[in-house]
C-alpha cells in the first residue's frame, strides 16, 4: 500500500471542470470571435492551451471511458452508449486514492452498469443519462433507426430560449454541487488534498438557452456553417449515414433555424463558462487558487451544421476536436502546444501533476495505458515523446470500427467499406476537400494505412463488438421482465448529520464549519 505523509499533502487540488458535446472551435480561446467565453478564455491566457486536442471517440460514454481509464475504447470496452465498464478496470481515481487524494465527481460521467463510482470516493450528483443497456446499437440491422433514443432534428426545430429544461435543471446541481464541495473541503479537517470533477451536460443540444445568455447574444452576427453540405452523390457514405442516424432529411431546415440552434448552443457556452468563473471565484475565495491546478476539456463536439451534420459521431474538425488546458501559474508559463493529443493522455498527465504536487510516487499501472504524460510536451518540448494520436468510432451511424489518425498536418479516417479520407489541415481546416486519392500524398497514405493495420485488426474489433452488443441487449430484456431493479445512481445524504443538530456541540460545529476559521472562543466560564 502506498504510504504517504498526510500533513504534507493539504491542498495539492486538482479541479478537473468537463462540458458536453463542447467544440474547441466554439471558444474565444480557440479563434472563435463570436462566442463569449471570458472565463476559459482567461485560464488559457495564463495557463498551458493544447492547440489540437482529440477525443478519442466523438460519442458521450466512450469518449468519458477513455477519459478516465488512459485506455483507447476497443481496449477497455467502451463501444458506445450503454458500454459497461467493468469495476475492475483502473480510473485515474483508483490511482488518485492511492497517491492519497479524496476524489469527487459532481455531475455526468455516463458510467453504465452498478459500480457508479470507478474510483471516486464521493459523487455528490446523480447522473443525466441512464445506467442501464437501454441505449445499446445493432450493427445487424443497417442503416435502420432506432428512433426511442437516436437523435432528430427537433433541437434544431426548437431552438431558442427557455426558462428551465431537464439539462438546466441538472446542471443547475451540478454547479451548487461543485461549488459545496469546495467550500466543504476548505473547512474540513480531513488534511487530504481533493480531485474533483465538475462535469456538465452544456452546451449538449437540445439547444435551448436561458433568456439572460440568449440576450448576451443578441445583435451579435451568428455566422453560418462555412463548410456547406455536399451534394447527394458526393457525401461520404458515413456523412449518408450520420443523417440517417439524425433524420436529417425529415424536416426542412432554414437559415434561421440554423442561426437560432448556434445561438442557443454558443448562449449555453457561455452558461457553462460562467459556471467555470463561479468555480474559480470559490477557489479565490477559499484560499485554495494557489494550491489547485485546473484542468478544462469536453467529452467531444458539436457540427452545428457543419456539412450539413449536427451532433457527433463524426471525426470532422467541429465533433472530435475539444478543449484541453492546464491552469496552474505557479508551475506552468502561459503558452500553446500545437502537437496533437487526446483525451487518453489525461490520465497519466493528472498522476503527474498530482507527484509532482506530493511527492508520492505514481503507482505501477495495473493496465498499460494508451496515452502519454503531456509535461513531456510542456516542459520538453513539441516533439517531447511525439506520437500520433488515434481515434476510434464502434457505435450507432456505422456497421464496421472506423479509426481515426491525426499526425502532422494531416487527418487520416478509415472505415471498412468506405472509401479512405485523408485531410490537410493545414491548407484546408474546414475539410472540404479529401485528397486520399491524390499522388502527392502516396507515401502519407501509405504510412497512415500502416498505421492502422497496426493499431487494429478491424475484423476482429468488429466481431468482439457485435457479440457485446448482443450481449447487453439480451441481458437488458431480461433485467426489465418482472421487477426492474435501476443501477442510476442515488447520492447518500444523511440529514441527522447536517447542520444545526441536537447531538452536536453546536459552538464547535459553527465554528468548524466556518472557513476561515473565526478567533478562538475562549468564554470565562472555563
Amino acid at each position: 500500500m502506498t504510504r504517504f505523509k498526510t500533513e504534507s499533502l493539504r491542498n495539492r487540488n486538482i479541479l478537473v471542470i468537463m462540458a458536453d458535446q463542447l467544440s474547441a472551435r466554439a471558444l474565444g480561446c480557440y479563434g472563435n470571435p463570436t462566442v463569449i467565453s471570458p472565463r476559459i478564455d482567461r485560464l488559457a491566457d495564463e495557463g498551458v492551451l493544447f492547440e489540437s486536442a482529440y477525443c478519442n471517440s466523438p460519442l458521450c460514454t466512450p469518449a468519458r471511458y477513455a477519459f478516465m481509464t488512459g485506455q483507447h475504447v476497443s481496449r477497455c470496452g467502451g463501444y458506445d452508449n450503454a458500454a459497461y465498464l467493468p469495476a475492475t478496470m483502473p480510473t485515474f481515481a483508483h490511482y488518485l486514492r492511492l497517491m492519497g487524494y479524496r476524489t469527487c465527481l459532481a455531475g455526468k460521467m455516463h458510467f453504465v452498469g452498478p459500480d457508479q463510482l470507478h474510483g471516486f470516493e464521493d459523487r455528490v450528483t446523480t447522473d443525466v443519462y441512464p445506467a442501464d443497456f437501454g441505449w445499446v446499437p445493432d450493427w445487424t440491422i443497417g442503416d435502420e433507426r432506432i428512433d426511442l433514443w437516436y437523435h432528430n432534428m427537433s433541437s434544431v426545430k426548437q431552438a431558442g430560449p427557455a426558462a428551465i429544461t431537464n439539462q438546466l435543471a441538472y446542471d443547475d446541481e451540478v454547479g451548487a454541487a461543485a461549488l459545496r464541495t469546495l467550500y466543504d473541503h476548505a473547512r474540513s479537517e480531513d488534511p487530504r488534498p481533493l480531485c474533483l470533477v465538475a462535469s456538465f451536460i452544456h452546451p449538449h443540444d437540445p439547444y435551448a438557452a436561458r433568456q439572460r445568455y440568449w440576450d448576451r447574444y443578441e445583435g451579435v452576427d451568428i455566422p453560418l456553417p462555412r463548410a456547406a453540405r455536399a451534394p447527394g452523390a458526393a457525401r461520404h457514405p458515413h456523412d449518408r449515414r450520420l443523417e440517417k442516424v439524425i433524420a436529417l432529411d425529415a424536416v426542412d431546415i432554414s437559415e434561421e433555424e440554423i442561426i437560432a440552434a448556434r445561438r442557443a448552443y454558443f448562449a449555453n457556452v457561455t452558461y457553462v463558462d460562467d459556471w467555470v468563473g463561479q468555480l474559480q471565484d470559490a477557489l479565490v475565495e477559499c484560499g485554495m487558487a494557489e494550491d489547485t491546478t485546473i484542468v478544462v476539456t469536453a467529452d467531444h463536439g458539436d457540427m452545428l451544421g457543419e456539412h450539413g451534420l449536427w451532433y457527433k459521431m463524426t471525426f470532422r474538425e467541429w465533433s472530435a476536436r475539444i478543449p484541453l488546458l492546464i491552469h496552474r501559474p505557479e508551475r506552468f508559463a502561459p503558452g500553446r502546444v500545437a502537437a496533437p493529443v487526446s483525451q487518453v493522455d489525461v490520465l497519466p498527465t493528472l498522476l503527474e501533476l498530482a507527484r509532482e504536487a506530493t511527492g508520492v510516487a505514481i503507482p505501477p499501472p495495473i493496465d498499460p495505458f494508451d496515452g502519454r504524460n503531456l509535461l513531456q510536451s510542456v516542459d520538453g518540448g513539441e516533439d517531447a515523446d511525439y506520437a500520433p494520436v488515434f481515434g476510434e468510432y464502434l457505435a450507432e451511424g456505422t456497421m464496421a470500427p472506423m479509426l481515426m489518425i491525426r499526425d502532422g498536418r494531416y487527418k487520416y479516417i478509415q472505415c471498412p467499406g468506405d472509401p479512405d479520407l485523408l485531410f490537410d489541415l493545414e491548407g484546408d481546416p474546414e475539410e472540404e476537400f479529401n485528397v486520399a486519392g491524390e499522388t502527392g500524398v502516396s507515401e502519407t497514405l501509405s504510412r497512415m494505412r500502416a498505421l492502422a493495420a497496426a493499431h487494429w485488426n478491424a475484423e476482429e474489433v468488429r466481431a468482439r463488438v457485435i457479440h457485446d452488443q448482443q450481449r447487453r441487449r439480451a441481458v437488458h430484456a431480461a433485467l426489465r421482465v418482472g421487477r426492474y431493479q435501476s443501477w442510476d445512481y442515488q447520492p447518500p445524504r444523511d440529514a441527522s448529520s447536517e447542520y444545526s443538530r441536537s447531538h452536536l456541540d453546536l459552538t464547535r460545529f459553527d465554528i468548524t464549519s466556518r472557513h476561515p476559521r473565526p478567533p478562538a472562543f475562549e468564554p470565562r466560564w472555563k
